[in-house]
């Protein structure tokens, strides 16, 4: 007869499983099917918290997303506030250029450097140190007891031995280590402060040449020369701060006989200001939504921003003219744009204002409204500037560039003999010239030399006709016997940028040092060596050479 069987139906409805548990007996089932029991929930348990963990997960994400759309909110709304405020900004900051600032009379940055303090190497392990217990009997006269004891001298000896070594050979590895490392940091301060006497050496003479020059900027204007004020000028806009949609580029015309400036000044596009109002996070999809401003705002903030430049500009030549050189300024704003009905590139005037300065400072332009103020000082512009109608200047400037000279001819007179760095000034700036003038040319191009003033400014200026890679480029001749540092080529930088240049090229009978190579990666900037000067004469059939240390004996006899 066989032994009757127990069973009981179990069920977890979290899980969602069943079983049926069987057993011989009733107390057998029970504990069956309370273990089982136990075990799901366990599994239940672990699943729900995995499932918390990843609730909270996602209500992490969630709101982590909510507050980047706020912070991404919060940024648009500030760029907005910030194009309102352009004019206002500008009334409370220093407009007067300050030349002592400008004055580099850091001999360097950089900190010499010093060198290294040597890592101690530990003293020596002996073999009479205590801790190797070989100095138990040493020194001393072996007694009776030692003699009695000899087994235990002797495996002590052995003992300290065998420690002293160990002892030693890491002592020997640690030293060797030590040793080596302190002579890499010597070789490191050696190559260290060669490299900073090179620095030195490659920096001190252009910093006394950026010096000077500055010097001599500073007391051409205060003595009034019309070219250093039309200079002061365009240092003045160059200088002035804007949001980063919108970089100051300017065409300044200076008449000494009218003390009028005369101002053609690059306005932003209307694609280029901002319009983002707010980011939304929309959770049912997971992504983020951007909410630009209405149409009708955007085109009231551009017609906005662009009376707010015109007075600024104004304002700020104004207020930074410290010598009383300027009684009028007229200022004319154009805007690079496309036309979209034609597709054509145009570049209409579309503001022009005529002001004289005594009646501008009478103006609180913190407190007006920009298109009112406008309107009322007899400026000149469409009744929708974001239409880029364009207008008539009310003072134009001569577009004929007083700094372009006739060019004579250099190349001729070259040949093996020619000392390149050797050459006058004026002579190498026209060689210049015709050096570019060659690779323009043959594409239609046009290069003119402009007036001999060894300022850092505009030596010559090339005319690209090219649709793609053309357009106006700043050529600067710099006859150095030194290495040519960062400044020349911040120099040129501010150059092409002043000038509405597309590309500046700086060409040397030297070299330049690694900070103007790092400063020139990926702008608009062609530096050419005294090789690559010597190449590109031998390219167009001409040779002559280049030697510094003869240029220097001769500059200074």
């Amino acid at each position: 007869m066989m032994a009757p069987r127990y069973f009981i139906d179990i069920k977890h409805f979290a899980l969602g499983r069943s079983r049926r548990i069987t057993g011989p007996t009733q107390a057998v089932v029970e504990e069956k099917a309370r273990q089982q029991l136990a075990r799901w929930d366990a599994q239940w348990d672990h699943v729900r918290y995995a499932k918390d963990e990843d609730r909270e997960r996602e209500k992490q994400d969630q709101q982590d997303k909510k507050e980047l759309a706020a912070a991404r909110t919060e940024e648009a709304r500030e760029a907005l506030r910030e194009a309102e405020k352009i004019l206002t900004s500008a009334v409370k900051v220093e407009k007067r250029i300050d030349w002592e600032s400008m004055k580099d009379r850091a001999r360097r940055s950089k900190i010499k450097p010093t060198p290294p303090t040597p890592l101690p190497i530990p003293r020596e392990p002996q073999p009479t140190d205590e801790q190797f217990g070989c100095g138990m009997f040493h020194g001393t006269d072996v007694s009776l007891v030692t003699v009695l004891l000899s087994p235990r001298y002797r495996s002590e000896q052995k003992m300290g031995k065998e420690m002293f070594l160990s002892a030693k050979r890491a002592w020997e590895l640690e030293a060797d280590t030590i040793t080596r490392k302190n002579r890499e940091n010597q070789e490191a301060f050696e190559r260290a402060s060669a490299k900073w006497e090179r620095e030195q050496a490659e920096f001190l003479p252009t910093q006394m040449t950026q010096y000077e020059e500055i010097v001599a900027h500073q007391k051409a204007y205060e003595s009034g020369a019309p070219h250093a004020i039309q200079d002061y000028c365009e240092l003045v806009l160059s200088h002035s701060e804007y949001p980063d949609w919108h970089i100051p580029a300017s065409e300044i015309e200076y008449n000494p006989n009218t003390k009028t400036v005369i101002v053609d000044y690059k306005l932003p596009s209307v694609d280029a200001l901002p319009t983002l109002n707010e980011v939304r996070y929309v959770q049912s999809r997971d992504e983020f939504e951007e909410v630009e401003i209405a149409n009708s705002a955007a085109t009231e903030l551009y017609d906005s921003v662009i009376y707010q430049i015109a007075l600024r500009c104004v304002y700020e030549l104004f207020e930074a003219d410290t010598i009383g050189a300027l009684d009028a300024v007229a200022f004319n704003g154009w805007v690079q744009s496309v036309d979209k009905a034609t597709g054509q590139d145009i570049r209409p005037c579309i503001v022009s204002l005529h002001v004289r300065k005594e009646e501008l400072l009478k103006v609180n332009l913190a407190k007006v409204d920009p298109k009112t103020c406008f309107k009322n000082l007899k400026g000149v512009g469409s009744a929708k500037l974001h239409s880029l109608t364009p207008i008539a200047p009310i003072l134009q400037m001569d577009r004929t560039d007083k700094r372009f000279v006739d060019a004579r001819p250099v190349e001729g007179a070259l040949d093996d003999s020619t000392n390149l760095a050797a050459m006058g000034w004026e002579d190498f700036e026209h060689l210049i010239r015709e050096l570019f003038e060659k690779e323009f040319t043959a594409n239609g191009g046009e290069v003119k030399v402009t007036q001999t003033s060894r300022d850092g400014g505009v030596d010559a200026v090339a005319f690209d006709p090219d649709p793609i890679r053309g357009g106006k480029i700043v050529i600067q001749a710099k006859r150095y016997t030194n290495t040519v540092g960062v400044s020349a080529v911040r120099d040129l930088f501010g150059t092409v940028m002043n000038e509405g240049a597309t590309k500046g090229i700086l060409v040397t009978t030297s070299d330049y040092g690694p900070d103007a190579y790092a400063f020139a990666k990926g702008k608009p900037l062609t530096l050419l060596s005294g090789a690559n000067l010597l190449h590109l004469l031998e390219k167009h059939g001409k040779r002559a050479r280049i030697d510094l240390q003869e240029a220097k004996k001769l500059t200074q006899e």
